[in-house]
């Protein structure tokens, strides 16, 4: 056998006891269906049914899927990842995700690792990286391959569920490997725009941010595009590169998400969940609402409710 071979072995052997591992430390760390943050910025998730799409606010995040797999889409893009693949997620994106393999024998498990952009900062100043030029792809999210010393990092990382004490002091060291190895690996560039000052990238970034704060609010998108220094075309044009989605588009998706959170979390009948968001006239709100979740606000939120209520007395 050659020494190719013999090391493709090696890491395919090393790739199967680590996902074994991962698989046996997230179904200890968490015995029932739902979203757990043992330790701060370290979320687990599991699952024993497939799901049906479900629309939230996708983090800066890193995300590993220990068994099963999962799809999420952004815009007309569609991402599935699975134990042999993890997702990049480097801004705040309006998304819809689903489980697709998941059972009560062998559950849909999964972590992920928030990323906050000082400390990844902080690791490409550190290693000295620099950017290729003509490193053209803006989207904010993808999928890569997992190799075995990234996997290796997340397992010691899921150690540390056992062992608080030390999680302390050694999560940030295992928090930068792991951002290391992004940085070295296919996505180095795409992690390394969470840090850029200036250029397409970082206005976007803001422009993002100025949404998420003010999505209630009327924006004019020329006015915003003119604060960036940017003219409305390329603006409207860069905002889609990274974010799959129009700004308006974007704008609309987070209204909306909000709007179903204040229906189902305070109880807020349609009309008033769609003032609080910013919208003016209560039937276009019902049309976007049913466009994006398939039905209109009542009828959606009485099927999540009796959704919540058969899982809770199952």
């Amino acid at each position: 056998m050659s020494a190719k071979n013999q090391r493709s072995e090696r890491e395919t052997q090393r790739l199967q006891v680590s996902r074994e591992e991962l698989v046996e430390r997230i179904a200890r760390a968490i015995h029932e269906d739902g979203v757990i943050e043992p330790l701060k910025g370290f979320h687990l998730a599991r699952l024993s049914a497939p799901m049906e799409k479900v629309h939230s606010v996708l983090e800066p995040s890193f995300c590993v899927i220990a068994q099963g797999s999962k799809v999420v889409f952004l815009g007309n893009n569609r991402y599935q990842y699975d134990p042999f693949n993890y997702l990049l997620a480097t801004l705040e994106l309006p998304r819809a995700s689903q489980v697709l393999e998941a059972s009560r024998e062998r559950p849909y498990l999964s972590l992920s690792l928030d990323l906050d952009p000082a400390l990844v900062g902080s690791v490409v100043v550190e290693t000295g990286y620099v950017m290729s030029p003509g490193n053209g792809d803006m989207r904010a999210i993808d999928v890569s391959l997992l190799d075995a010393d990234l996997l290796d990092a997340v397992v010691r990382l899921a150690r540390l569920l056992d062992s608080p004490d030390e999680a302390r002091m050694l999560m940030p060291l295992i928090k930068r490997e792991i951002i290391y190895r992004l940085l070295m690996g296919d996505q180095g560039g795409r992690l390394c725009h969470m840090t850029v000052s200036g250029g397409y990238t970082s206005n976007i970034a803001r422009a993002v941010e100025r949404l998420r704060q003010d999505f209630d609010q009327s924006i004019r998108m020329g006015d915003l595009a003119q604060e960036l220094g940017m003219s409305i075309s390329s603006f409207h044009h860069h905002f889609k590169a990274v974010t799959a989605l129009s700004p308006l588009q974007f704008q609309k998706q987070l209204r909306l998400q909000e709007a179903r959170r204040l229906m189902l979390g305070e109880d807020l009948d349609a009309t008033s969940a769609a003032y609080r968001v910013g919208y003016n006239d209560a039937s276009h709100f019902n049309r976007e609402y049913k466009s994006l979740f398939g039905d209109p606000p009542v009828r959606d939120v009485q099927r999540l409710r009796e959704e919540t209520l058969e899982s809770t007395a199952g």
